[in-house]
């Protein structure tokens, strides 16, 4: 359980005050009931075991105190915290309901609408004096977000995030090496990208962003994903949801909606989708995979 750890490393005496009025944005609030494994804390146990919940709201949060420890910037450090405010329900199962297999980012659409429609969200940039252009367009900070395989707060925090809840293999002892080692190094590009100072360092988180691409590439993923993928298609298209709930929803109310509705069909896929054993899943076919290719730099050279 090193979420909370994390958490308290990452905020200490250096926590941005500002970011604290943020943390009651109820379009941020919402992301606390929406998980950040994409709607597999429902799934059969056969096929996921996550050592505790995570929330897209962690996430968020812990990506915006990334950037802070870094850079110390009010704008970057709230677009990151904003950057997943569009998250529907299932997150990137969603995603693969709409084709968009390879990106994922088929979502993201809503993010400019989400942030101006949340009034008291509006009220807070106004007490910092941030146009929300500023930070709707969170992909102009290379801090934040940029492209693979370089290193982001983003691609970072999810790594430690995914290392902590589903392939287990980042400890505290690790967590405090991280968080000690990165620097911010500009990149062959001129631009200010995440980095370390030592190669070992480097070269662990390497290793878990490789391993998080080899699960998330397994049989059994890919699978569940189009399963869940299918069960939200099928909702929407009788009636019982509508893809614009995705993104106003909590994730756990949702799955309630679909598991309490009296339909033979959505209900037999559902107790599938929460009771079926890795044996009986079979290889399915699925356009190119978003591949979680990763490059970090030390020193100012890239490892592989």
């Amino acid at each position: 359980m090193y979420l909370k750890y994390y958490l308290k490393k990452l905020g200490g005496s250096d926590f941005p005050q500002f970011l604290l009025k943020y943390l009651s944005c109820p379009s941020l609030l919402r992301l606390k009931e929406v998980g950040y494994f994409c709607g597999m804390d429902y799934a059969s146990k056969d096929i996921y075991n996550f050592s505790e919940y995570i929330s897209r709201f962690d996430h968020s949060l812990t990506t915006s105190l990334l950037v802070y420890r870094l850079t110390h910037d009010k704008k970057a450090t709230i677009a990151a915290l904003l950057h997943d405010i569009a998250t529907p329900c299932f997150s990137h199962v969603i995603d693969y309901m709409n084709n968009d297999f390879e990106k994922q980012e088929s979502t993201e659409e809503y993010t400019k609408e989400i942030i101006m429609n949340d009034i008291y969200l509006q009220i807070c940039l106004k007490k910092d004096n941030i146009n929300p252009e500023d930070v709707i367009n969170f992909k102009k900070y290379s801090i934040v977000d940029n492209d693979r395989p370089k290193l982001c707060a983003d691609r970072l925090d999810g790594i430690i995030l995914t290392g902590i809840g589903w392939t287990k293999d980042i400890t505290a002892k690790e967590i405090d090496k991280i968080l000690n080692d990165i620097i911010i190094i500009n990149n062959e590009d001129n631009e200010p990208e995440i980095g370390f100072r030592s190669i070992d360092i480097a070269s662990k988180v390497l290793e878990v962003s490789n391993k998080i691409d080899e699960y998330c590439h397994t049989k059994e993923d890919n699978y569940m994903m189009i399963l869940l993928g299918n069960i939200v298609k099928l909702a929407i298209n009788k009636g019982y949801t509508s893809y614009e709930l995705l993104f106003r929803l909590k994730e756990e109310t949702l799955f309630n909606l679909l598991e309490n509705k009296s339909d033979e069909e959505l209900s037999s896929l559902i107790t599938k989708f929460k009771t079926i054993k890795k044996e009986e899943i079979s290889d399915i076919e699925v356009p190119n995979v978003k591949r979680r290719i990763l490059s970090p730099l030390v020193a100012g050279n890239r490892i592989n």
